[in-house]
């Protein structure tokens, strides 16, 4: 007897969830790649703070990282590599280091914001293929990034 991978999802759903990862992926790694240089970069009177902050998002985040690639590959599709790959599928830009605290704190919320968004729209993706894993997964990652979000929020001030 063999054993199908992924039985109850068809080829077309597994590659359209696994583009819905993708996105996330590169999303996820280009905001990740800003937060720890803006953990570098970072200046001013809540320098600690914030260095401590941006430490523990960017650390959450490269962990995740890798378990989102294995998702993919466990879908059959090979998981992006490359700065150019990420590049392309993301509209996340490079962080600025010129930037002060204050703009550091606002951009990285914008960014998490962007995840969340394009984390929604996986969810939809992996439901409608009735692909139960993935949609967990994802799940989980829109947990960390709205609660990243609501800590960045915080720190500014907001609700």
């Amino acid at each position: 007897m063999t054993i199908q991978p992924n039985t109850g999802i068809d080829t077309v759903s597994r590659g359209e969830v696994a583009a819905a990862l993708t996105k996330a992926l590169a999303d996820s790694y280009a905001l990740y790649l800003k937060t720890h240089g803006y953990h570098w970069n970072v200046r001013g009177s809540n320098f600690s703070e914030l260095h401590a902050l941006f430490m523990e998002q960017y650390t959450e985040m490269w962990q995740a990282l890798d378990i989102v690639a294995e998702r993919i590959r466990a879908l059959g599709e090979f998981a992006p590599q490359g700065y150019a790959a990420f590049g392309n599928l993301t509209g996340i830009k490079d962080g600025d280091p010129e930037k002060d605290s204050h703009a550091m704190l606002r951009e990285l919320l914008q960014d998490h914001e962007t995840v969340i968004s394009t984390l929604r729209q996986g969810i939809v993706t992996a439901e409608e293929a009735r692909d139960v894993t993935s949609a967990d997964l994802i799940t989980q990652r829109l947990a960390a990034h709205e609660k990243h979000a609501w800590m960045l929020r915080a720190t500014l001030g907001s609700k």
